[in-house]
């Protein structure tokens, strides 16, 4: 009787050794930039098989960033949480304030106006601590990938993510990967 896998079936990957991740047994060359399809398949690869550890590398980049900047960390994400929640606010209150500019004009104009003035000084003033916080959230991202694009692969690698393509083991980043349309890596070799 065969089963069939459910999302409750998602493992968390192992945390691979430091000295496999990074130091002894790790070896790392500039990628072939004229091939994108073979570095695509080293980077997907080894963004499956170093996936925990990659987790904990933007966790401990992220929590420094936030160390060295927790203010301006603070209000660059309640800037970003302002700014999404008027852009939700915005586009789902359409009709009331349509029906706002027609009884009453001049006053929305004073509004916009007003509004235009106060947002601009926010941003401006914000721009900085908004900047600080991508920064915190986009270095890890590149860090990772950086990583994935020079570590070469080894045999566990290789085995680890073909049990990931073919099903019988499904991680987060797997998940992820799916999800954004990227298909099984291991059919071009390095």
């Amino acid at each position: 009787m065969m089963s069939v896998k459910t999302e409750s079936d998602v493992q968390i990957a192992p945390l691979r050794p430091l000295g496999e991740f990074l130091l002894e047994s790790a070896r790392f060359q500039v990628p072939n930039f004229k091939d994108p399809e073979k570095w695509g398949n080293r980077v997907l690869n080894n963004l499956l098989y170093y996936q925990t550890n990659y987790f904990l590398l933007s966790v401990v980049i992220f929590l420094i960033v936030g160390l060295i900047h927790p203010v301006k960390m603070l209000y660059g994400f309640l800037a970003i949480l302002v700014a999404f929640g008027l852009f939700y606010y915005g586009t789902n209150s359409q009709r009331a304030a349509l029906k706002f500019k027609h009884d009453h004009p001049v006053l929305s104009v004073i509004i916009i106006f007003t509004g235009m003035l106060i947002s601009g000084y926010f941003i401006v003033y914000m721009l900085g601590s908004v900047v600080v916080f991508l920064f915190g959230i986009l270095l890890p991202m590149a860090v990772a990938f950086i990583h994935a694009s020079m570590r070469l692969r080894n045999i566990k690698n290789k085995f680890t993510n073909k049990l990931e393509f073919v099903g019988l083991k499904k991680t987060p980043m797997g998940i992820i990967l799916e999800a954004l349309g990227q298909e099984d890596p291991g059919s071009i070799e390095e």
